[in-house]
């Protein structure tokens, strides 16, 4: 009787991986695949602890089965824009910048804050900026951008909501078995009434700040309360992954934490993003990626942020 139980499951679980192959047969390719190149938008203006001019990386799309290399990434770099900056009551045009024009003893703390490993960059970023900081980020204030570059015309538009900073941070023993050398961020904040969008980066002693796996939260299951919540460690560029460690300090090193209130459309844009990698494998679903920029791809944000240090300690 066991043989013949053990002869149908055996049969059953061929017949679902039989299916799950017959399901995969046919190679799915996203409905953009071919689509025409087009110019992508990174850039970003803060307000809070450390207000930052405004600055915006302006590529060129890549087909979705193309080849990256650096030489690729470094052509990809779209050159000679007119890129304005504006208010109600002022604008300002950005200036283009490149890695290769600044001083040496300069270059990495550039990279650092356009968020590269200086150590890991092989090709020529530019960027367009506000060298002389004549438009700072404000709380509450909304900021228009305009692209004009090869015959188009790019617009986007962001605002930098109010700053909710957070109530307390202390560090705790991390789950599981006792642990000598980790220990686990633990936060508290209190959430004002309505949508609150929320993200953070993480950095170790004088390490650049990195972005976790996950770094975009809505207020949805916690609205207009306070609410306590785990801070993971972004792991470091080429880390191996350590169930053991994973999102934990390491005792006697200080961590660093950059908590960030953005608008609406910059949440979905990272949210979407986020969900598009974690999901990524030969039965994943094809995501797009929601973003906030007319006339062309990618991110316009407004940023409130807040920046903490504490000793890793219990």
């Amino acid at each position: 009787m066991i043989q013949i139980m053990n002869s149908v499951n055996s049969l059953l679980v061929c017949c679902l991986l039989g299916c799950l192959l017959l399901g995969c047969e046919e190679e799915f390719t996203p409905p953009v695949v071919n689509a025409e190149q087009q110019i992508v938008v990174e850039g970003y203006i803060e307000a809070g602890d450390r207000p930052t001019p405004a600055y915006v990386l302006l590529t060129r799309s890549f087909p979705f089965f193309s080849e990256l290399g650096p030489e690729q990434l470094e052509a990809a770099f779209v050159h000679d824009a007119r890129v304005t900056v504006s208010t109600a009551d002022q604008s300002v045009v950005l200036t283009e910048l490149c890695l290769d024009d600044i001083p040496p003893e300069f270059r990495d703390q550039v990279a650092e804050f356009l968020g590269n490993n200086p150590d890991s960059i092989g090709f020529n970023i530019c960027v367009y900026v506000d060298l002389f900081g004549e438009l700072p980020g404000q709380l509450g204030q909304t900021y228009e951008l305009r692209v004009e570059v090869e015959g188009k015309v790019l617009t986007a538009s962001t605002t930098i909501p109010d700053l909710v900073a957070l109530d307390s941070l202390w560090f705790v023993p991390p789950p599981g078995q006792p642990n000598d050398t980790l220990a686990e961020l633990r936060v508290i904040l209190a959430d004002p009434p309505g949508p609150n969008f929320y993200r953070y980066f993480t950095a170790v002693d004088d390490g650049p700040f990195q972005r976790p796996f996950t770094s975009v939260t809505d207020d949805l299951l916690f609205d207009g309360q306070r609410f306590e919540f785990p801070i993971s460690r972004a792991s470091e560029p080429g880390e191996d992954f350590d169930p053991a460690t994973f999102g934990l300090f390491r005792l006697d090193t200080r961590a660093r934490l950059k908590w960030m209130n953005i608008d609406e459309a910059h949440f979905n844009f990272w949210n979407t993003l986020e969900f598009s990698r974690a999901n990524q494998g030969p039965f994943s679903s094809y995501t797009r990626v929601d973003h906030n920029v007319d006339g062309g791809l990618g991110i316009w944000g407004g940023i409130a942020a807040k920046y903490y240090e504490i000793d890793v300690e219990l």
